[in-house]
């Protein structure tokens, strides 16, 4: 096969000339507009929803149906099976209500998470800038503003002296000092209070855990698939791999069910083609991206992601903070209205 200069193939400039001319139509469409049509262009994406508490009555599905929702997303990390279960129902009872429109299921799997300990007093803790902080990989150890303990048996061996480790979305930002074989120094960078079993994030750093353990494999195998769910998304996928081995635990049994990745880490951002390759459909989480990369360079995550989906010909969602001013306000910002308009023009 012949290449060009750039190094791709004919092959290539097929797919990437099939995409100059459906953005060249979609910018034919928006340059028409007058400004005054209620729906200037067609709908292009679906609705993902998570279901809770607060939404998972029948009549509020109804209405949700009835706006637009596509495909419920059941977060397995909260709840228990019987409250998903009672949410499934509610669900298709209120389908029933709503003939000719279809929905969905996704269950969001719980995945791998590091997150700090206990307290010996309970309550929250106090860091001051500059202090020293030990955490230690003794997770029964109840901690203090001196010493916490983390529930990654492998940090000392996953970081080195200067690597940074972010606690609480960002809140804390420690600077490793020093590693020991149970046990990790570090330096607390700003001041912050913090209560327990915090998240915490390694930046850049390859964390050493299953994407699929023993309680996403019990989700899976024992409510997701008895309850004929149609999508699975991974959480925290680093390797083309991880999708290769969930499809080899669902088996004959799950071989309808599509798996949509998670991109969370740079870890999950080096391996993207493979992964994009395993998969069905490519999630990019921008919440914990955000925590392993400069949030300057998270959009330009996004738009790689997108884009290479696209070129693929798989689906991608955009998530985390969609419209999040409107958990509390009736109106979203224009901010936010750009950020939901970008991702689906892209």
């Amino acid at each position: 096969m012949s290449h060009g200069f750039s190094g791709r193939s004919i092959k290539d400039y097929g797919v990437i000339g099939q995409a100059a001319i459906a953005i060249t139509d979609q910018m034919a469409d928006l340059a028409a507009w007058d400004g005054s049509s209620c729906d200037p262009i067609t709908r292009k994406t679906t609705l993902t929803c998570t279901m809770g508490p607060s939404d998972w009555d029948v009549e509020t599905l109804v209405k949700m149906i009835n706006q637009g929702l596509n495909i419920a997303r059941f977060n397995f990390s909260h709840g228990d099976f019987e409250s998903h279960s009672k949410c499934l129902a509610n669900l298709k009872e209120a389908l029933k209500q709503c003939p000719g429109k279809h929905v969905a299921v996704m269950l969001d799997t719980k995945g791998p998470e590091i997150r700090s300990g206990f307290f010996a007093n309970g309550g929250k803790v106090e860091l001051e800038a500059g202090q020293d902080l030990i955490l230690t990989t003794d997770y029964d150890f109840k901690g203090d503003a001196h010493k916490i303990a983390c529930s990654y048996p492998k940090l000392p061996q996953s970081v080195q002296p200067g690597s940074i480790i972010l606690m609480a979305d960002g809140t804390v930002n420690l600077q490793v000092v020093e590693c020991y074989e149970d046990s990790v120094k570090t330096r607390v960078m700003n001041h912050a209070i913090i209560g327990e079993r915090k998240n915490m994030n390694l930046p850049g750093v390859r964390v050493d855990l299953p994407c699929i353990g023993e309680k996403e494999a019990n989700d899976i195998m024992n409510w997701g698939i008895p309850n004929g769910i149609d999508f699975i998304s991974a959480s925290f996928v680093q390797h083309g791999d991880d999708i290769r081995g969930l499809r080899k635990l669902m088996g004959e049994a799950g071989k309808n069910v599509q798996i949509i990745s998670k991109i969370e880490s740079t870890e999950g951002l080096r391996n993207f083609d493979d992964i994009l390759e395993a998969s069905d459909a490519i999630m990019i989480a921008r919440g914990d991206l955000g925590m392993e990369m400069p949030p300057e360079k998270v959009f330009m995550a996004q738009k790689m992601m997108t884009a290479r989906c696209n070129l693929a010909g798989k689906p991608v969602i955009t998530a985390t903070q969609m419209l999040e001013s409107m958990i509390e306000n009736p109106r979203p910002t224009r901010a936010e209205v750009s950020d939901v308009a970008d991702a689906v023009l892209d």
